[in-house]
Protein backbone atom coordinates (compact mmCIF):
# COMPACT_ATOMS: atom_id res chain seq x y z
CA UNK A 1 0.00 0.00 0.00
CA UNK A 2 1.17 3.50 -0.75
CA UNK A 3 -0.73 6.31 0.95
CA UNK A 4 -1.25 9.87 -0.29
CA UNK A 5 1.56 12.32 -0.92
CA UNK A 6 4.36 9.73 -1.16
CA UNK A 7 7.33 10.63 -3.39
CA UNK A 8 9.37 7.92 -5.10
CA UNK A 9 12.01 9.93 -6.89
CA UNK A 10 15.53 10.35 -8.19
CA UNK A 11 18.38 11.74 -6.11
CA UNK A 12 19.61 13.78 -9.06
CA UNK A 13 18.65 14.48 -12.63
CA UNK A 14 22.11 14.62 -14.20
CA UNK A 15 21.92 14.18 -17.98
CA UNK A 16 24.69 11.56 -17.79
CA UNK A 17 22.31 9.40 -15.74
CA UNK A 18 19.43 9.68 -18.20
CA UNK A 19 19.60 6.00 -19.15
CA UNK A 20 20.42 4.61 -15.72
CA UNK A 21 17.97 3.60 -12.98
CA UNK A 22 17.35 6.67 -10.82
CA UNK A 23 14.25 5.74 -8.80
CA UNK A 24 13.96 3.40 -5.78
CA UNK A 25 12.85 -0.22 -5.86
CA UNK A 26 9.91 -1.14 -3.62
CA UNK A 27 9.66 -4.88 -3.04
CA UNK A 28 6.46 -6.85 -2.30
CA UNK A 29 4.16 -6.30 0.69
CA UNK A 30 5.55 -2.89 1.65
CA UNK A 31 3.41 -0.21 3.30
CA UNK A 32 4.46 3.43 2.80
CA UNK A 33 2.52 5.97 4.83
CA UNK A 34 1.57 9.52 3.83
CA UNK A 35 4.17 12.12 2.87
CA UNK A 36 7.14 9.72 2.95
CA UNK A 37 9.95 10.52 0.50
CA UNK A 38 12.09 7.67 -0.87
CA UNK A 39 14.86 8.66 -3.27
CA UNK A 40 17.61 7.06 -5.33
CA UNK A 41 18.19 4.38 -7.93
CA UNK A 42 20.21 2.20 -5.57
CA UNK A 43 17.66 2.49 -2.76
CA UNK A 44 15.72 -0.74 -2.14
CA UNK A 45 12.91 -1.10 0.37
CA UNK A 46 12.90 -4.76 1.35
CA UNK A 47 9.75 -6.88 1.31
CA UNK A 48 7.32 -6.76 4.24
CA UNK A 49 8.68 -3.41 5.43
CA UNK A 50 6.75 -0.43 6.79
CA UNK A 51 7.85 3.14 6.05
CA UNK A 52 6.27 5.67 8.39
CA UNK A 53 4.72 8.98 7.44
CA UNK A 54 7.02 11.96 6.77
CA UNK A 55 10.14 9.75 6.57
CA UNK A 56 12.96 10.94 4.26
CA UNK A 57 14.80 7.82 3.02
CA UNK A 58 17.86 7.70 0.73
CA UNK A 59 19.42 4.38 1.81
CA UNK A 60 18.25 0.80 1.41
CA UNK A 61 16.19 -0.94 4.07
CA UNK A 62 16.36 -4.72 4.64
CA UNK A 63 13.24 -6.91 4.52
CA UNK A 64 10.90 -6.86 7.55
CA UNK A 65 12.05 -3.38 8.62
CA UNK A 66 10.07 -0.58 10.21
CA UNK A 67 11.29 2.95 9.49
CA UNK A 68 9.83 5.94 11.29
CA UNK A 69 10.76 9.46 12.23
CA UNK A 70 11.12 9.95 15.95
CA UNK A 71 9.79 13.46 16.32
CA UNK A 72 9.15 15.54 19.38
CA UNK A 73 6.38 18.11 19.43
CA UNK A 74 6.32 20.60 22.29
CA UNK A 75 3.35 22.84 23.04
CA UNK A 76 3.86 25.65 25.54
CA UNK A 77 0.99 27.88 26.53
CA UNK A 78 1.87 31.47 27.28
CA UNK A 79 0.07 33.90 29.57
CA UNK A 80 -2.51 35.82 27.54
CA UNK A 81 -1.10 39.09 28.97
CA UNK A 82 2.45 39.79 30.12
CA UNK A 83 2.82 40.33 33.89
CA UNK A 84 3.61 44.04 33.57
CA UNK A 85 0.35 44.62 31.67
CA UNK A 86 -1.59 42.68 34.32
CA UNK A 87 -0.24 44.91 37.08
CA UNK A 88 -1.07 48.07 35.12
CA UNK A 89 -4.66 47.01 34.48
CA UNK A 90 -5.26 45.63 37.96
CA UNK A 91 -6.20 42.25 36.50
CA UNK A 92 -4.86 39.11 38.07
CA UNK A 93 -4.85 35.77 36.37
Amino acid sequence: KIYQGVTLGALSVDKKMAKSKRHPTIEDNVVIYAQAVILGGETVVGHHSVIGGNVWLTKSVPPYSTVYQDSKITVKQQDPLPNNINSMTGNSL
